[in-house]
């Protein structure tokens, strides 16, 4: 236990997973963001104190929610009839002094906790960007300043965003006791879709570590949303769709940090262990007969994992697919996606025959645009390729994306001259 107790890679990992359901709990209590934030903190620097000197607690969430429930009872002075709690030195031991405790101030289930906390995060008053930026600070615990350089925003902004997001739950007089069926079912997507939000904003980074690691958070609390809802099958698909991205992580970029492109990635940097994982995750959801777009969109980027080599994969299938997600989640994005699996299947003139009438809806659309130039430049029509090259670099949103088009036009252009009409 001495090697437990003295690791601080061990009491912070503890910290981490113990957030959602400790800062829930306090939410819960004082019914104010702040107030709950301030006692959990206040909490986590009483266990780097106290742990490596008396031993981790049996229940660590218990143990933090005592704590910063104390903590700032002691801050608001309290009236006497509040329930007294013992020092933190008797806590702290290794006996079960919580487990009482625990019943007396709260009978309700930690599942509870954690998804009145998520439902909070994705109030439908709130802008995505601010349930996202909420999520983060509350249930994930980053700093303003992380959330900031994640979103490329200054400090100043993200933490306007933030208290705005404050304010509007407080003015929604949002209910904190226990969500029911309904309430949970209706928010589950918008919990679900928080989720993805927060994982694209990584995994449109680029190479930058900083944004990119908002994947692995991403992922960190699917798997939480998961925990909470075992036979959800979107949940599955959701969580199955992200491992099979992220599995592709190591081979997205090169060594000065440019995207590289699924044909010319090297699968076997991959990653075998989360591909696997999701696509067994996957394959469960399939079994329960419920299909929803995150399985739809897990199956296509299953797909992709299960070809040894780029040549190999099966465009028919993809095509199908993205047919499905077209009819489950009409977007002109998916149409676009489609289009792609359609030119393998058919050619460039058909990819660009079922883009033409997307140009208006997806006039300011990066992918758009390479997309097309990429039809164009396969049927030998250079200059519009380069015209919507050009058009591509003006509006990516990364330096990785503006770099990618950049650094291989100029090759791509010239390879295609001798059969430019």
């Amino acid at each position: 236990m001495s090697q437990v107790i003295h690791d601080p890679d061990w009491i912070n990992s503890a910290l981490t997973a113990a957030r959602p359901q400790a800062v829930s709990a306090l939410l819960r209590y004082f019914r104010d963001m702040d107030t709950a934030e301030e006692a959990y903190q206040e909490a986590c620097l009483r266990a780097l104190k106290n742990w490596p000197r008396n031993g981790p607690p049996r229940d660590p969430v218990a143990w933090l929610i005592l704590v910063g429930r104390n903590a700032a009872l002691d801050g608001t002075r309290k009236r006497s009839r509040d329930v007294t709690l013992p020092p933190d030195e008797l806590i702290s031991d290794l006996t079960d002094a919580e487990a009482p405790l625990v019943e007396r101030l709260d009978d309700s289930h930690y599942r509870d906790d954690v998804l009145r906390l998520l439902f909070i995060c994705c109030h439908p008053d709130l802008p995505a960007t601010q349930q996202v930026a909420l999520a983060l600070r509350i249930v994930s615990g980053l700093s303003v300043a992380q959330i900031a350089r994640a979103f490329l925003v200054s400090d100043a902004a993200m933490e306007q965003r933030i208290t705005r997001a404050k304010a509007r739950i407080a003015k929604a007089d949002v209910p904190f006791d226990a969500p029911g069926p309904i309430e949970r079912s209706e928010r589950l997507a918008a919990v679900a879709t928080m989720i993805y939000l927060l994982f694209n904003e990584g995994y449109t980074a680029g190479g930058d570590p900083g944004r990119s690691s908002l994947c692995d958070e991403a992922i960190r609390l699917a798997r939480l949303l998961l925990r909470l809802f075992q036979t959800e099958p979107e949940i599955m698909g959701l969580t199955a769709l992200m491992l099979l991205q992220q599995s592709r992580l190591p081979a997205r970029f090169d060594q000065n940090g440019e995207v590289v492109l699924l044909e010319d990635q090297d699968r076997a940097l991959w990653n075998d262990n989360l591909m696997n994982e999701g696509v067994a995750l996957l394959d469960k959801a399939m079994r329960h007969n419920q299909p929803g777009a995150y399985q739809v969109q897990a199956a296509i980027a299953a797909t992709h994992a299960r070809a040894a080599q780029f040549s190999e994969t099966d465009w028919a299938g993809i095509d199908a697919l993205y047919a499905a997600l077209e009819r489950m989640q009409p977007s002109p994005v998916v149409t676009l996606n489609r289009a792609v699996a359609v030119a393998k299947l058919h050619g460039p003139s058909a990819g660009l025959s079922m883009i033409a009438p997307l140009e208006k809806a997806l006039s300011g659309y990066f992918h758009y645009f390479g997309a097309r130039g990429a039809f164009l430049l396969q049927l030998g029509r250079v200059e519009e390729a380069r015209t919507d090259f050009d058009r591509a670099i003006a509006l990516a949103g990364t330096p990785a994306q503006a770099a990618h088009i950049r650094s291989h036009l100029d090759r791509l252009l010239q390879d295609a001259k001798p059969n430019a009409r």
